[in-house]
């Protein structure tokens, strides 16, 4: 086993949090601190410096999503779990921030899996479901303009870290982009941070939305 993984649980059914507890007592995982709404996460995750923010969608003061949208810590990656599945909850939950969305109908070793994954900085939705909400994600408001802002976006980024983010925006893990670039894992990692830093985002899921509305807007 690695390094312990902290996580925080925000979830306003008290019954979800015990059950929470009980599933995430893996030798890896600990579970730092509970909060019962949105509202009270931010200050949580200053005072308990978590890895991980298991979140809920919907609580009675402050939303999920709102919450996920005011965290801007480094290192930290909110994984969404909730009962809400439909395509503009996750849609939101993504553009927020999340790393991740499962719903609470998963099976427990897989909850498990997911905190691990993307404390590690990986995404938790499959490469099919991934380009799939990307898509939608990027249909644009008006044909093309989206698109050339982000195409104005990549180009702004060295030619290794453009070749990592349209590869993140195929839904391809970090090992993955690694072999088909010819580079180290750790290589793709720091191109991936390097990226990010460049273009203001939290995670590889924006970079994948991000990515996938630039290719949109080239030649075919």
């Amino acid at each position: 086993m690695g390094a312990v993984i902290r996580v925080l649980l925000a979830d306003d059914d008290p019954l979800v949090r015990s059950g929470l507890r009980l599933m995430l007592a893996a030798g890896d995982l600990e579970v730092v601190g509970e909060v019962g709404d949105g509202s009270q996460v931010a200050d949580a995750v200053a005072r308990l410096a978590p890895d991980v923010v298991l979140m809920d969608i919907r609580m009675p003061l402050l939303d999920g999503i709102a919450a996920t949208r005011s965290l801007r810590s480094p290192g930290l990656a909110v994984l969404v779990l909730t009962t809400f599945g439909h395509d503009r909850a996750v849609l939101e939950a993504l553009r927020a921030g999340a790393a991740g969305y499962l719903l609470k109908d998963t099976p427990p070793t897989e909850i498990v899996a997911a905190i691990r994954k993307v404390a590690d900085g990986e995404p938790v939705l499959s490469p099919a479901v991934t380009r799939s909400l990307i898509a939608r994600a990027t249909a644009p408001d008006e044909p093309g303009t989206r698109s050339r802002d982000a195409l104005e976006a990549l180009e702004a980024l060295t030619a290794r870290e453009r070749d990592v983010a349209l590869a993140v925006a195929e839904g391809l893990s970090n090992g993955e982009i690694a072999e088909r670039l010819h580079l180290s894992t750790s290589s793709v990692k720091a191109h991936l941070s390097s990226a990010l830093t460049r273009l203001g985002l939290d995670n590889r899921v924006q970079l994948a939305i991000l990515a996938h509305s630039a290719r949109c807007d080239q030649p075919r």
